[in-house]
């Protein structure tokens, strides 16, 4: 018991160090002429037929 208790232990350390990691990394800034808008219907639509088939099946 005392060894699982020391291996979950330790892979959620693994887990917390890469999160830090994943969180450190910043991303580059978007261009100023680049459109969020143009980007942002089909994904919305993506998102519901995700969730829609999520649902259903």
């Amino acid at each position: 018991m005392e060894a699982m208790k020391m291996k979950i232990f330790v892979v959620m350390m693994v887990v917390l160090m890469a999160l830090q990691m994943a969180a450190a990394a910043d991303a580059p800034a978007p261009a100023p002429t680049s459109d969020a808008t143009t980007l942002f219907v089909p994904t919305f639509f993506a998102s519901l037929v995700a969730l829609a088939l999520g649902f259903f099946f």
